[in-house]
């Protein structure tokens, strides 16, 4: 599928996209969203990474979608997998998850030449009220970036939206990692910063696709990369959680394009 010619740039060589191309942008999304739904059943404890890695792969196969991670950078899975103090980019094993375990899951998938990007938390196992306040926050947060999307406002405005609410709550934003332009592309321009200024950065215009997916910390917000060059893991072992939605600028504000076609977005869903 190709956008049509009115398809422009801006002057921060963000890509502004017409008003159909948001069809392609909400199939994507909701693919990726009903896997997400899915394979929530699955998380128990027990059950290892690579079990909901290979029952992800098989239902992006089924619906006749691609994985956008499969080969990306020599990646060989079609999810990342993230558990406990990993912030992201966790790679699927056989490690089995425990009584207790956070962890959060993050598919693309790519629809007729669309991206769709999301990740939510769940939880193997009985929730600890230390994990339920993190995980809430984080959701919450996301939230808080979400609602300061519409044409006019800045991208620090979504940045400070975010870090205020989160430090207010005596957690912290990680900065090593942040969201990102897509539609016919998996990364482009902007980088969404989930910390910042208002009123600072790129400002927002009718038909800008991007994800928030901000990465919460109950520690402190520094990262290392394993020498797996990708499991991202708080420097301080402190949990962290990360909620993600891809979304689009309207005229009136902001599309979802991942909203949980069965409601499922936070883990206390059931």
């Amino acid at each position: 599928m190709q956008t049509s010619p009115k398809t422009r740039i801006t002057r921060d060589g963000i890509k502004l996209y017409n008003p159909e191309d948001f069809a392609g942008m909400h199939k994507a999304g909701a693919l990726a969203a009903r896997i997400l739904d899915d394979v929530a059943a699955l998380v128990v404890v027990g059950v290892t990474t690579s079990a909901l890695d290979d029952f992800i792969r098989l239902e992006v196969e089924a619906a006749g979608a691609t994985s956008a991670t499969i080969g990306y950078k020599g990646y060989q899975h079609a999810s990342c997998i993230s558990i406990n103090h990993v912030v992201c980019h966790g790679i699927p094993g056989e490690k089995k998850l425990k009584d207790g375990d956070i962890v959060n899951i993050d598919v693309t998938v790519i629809v007729d030449g669309w991206f769709g990007d999301t990740s939510r938390m769940y939880v193997a196992g009985k929730l600890s009220r230390k994990t339920e306040r993190l995980i809430q926050v984080t959701h919450d947060a996301l939230f808080k970036g979400i609602d300061q999307v519409k044409p006019g406002n800045t991208f620090g405005d979504i940045g400070h939206a975010i870090q205020s609410f989160v430090e207010a709550q005596r957690m912290s934003v990680v900065r090593d990692f942040c969201g990102h332009g897509l539609g016919q592309v998996f990364h482009a321009p902007p980088n969404v910063l989930h910390y910042g200024r208002a009123g600072t950065g790129p400002v927002l215009e009718e038909g800008m696709f991007f994800t928030i997916e901000p990465m919460v910390n109950l520690g402190r917000p520094e990262t290392k990369v394993l020498a797996d060059d990708w499991t991202a893991v708080t420097r301080d072992k402190s949990l962290s959680a990360q909620f993600e939605h891809s979304v689009g600028v309207t005229a009136e504000g902001v599309e979802i394009f991942t909203n949980s076609p069965a409601g499922k977005y936070h883990p206390t869903w059931g």
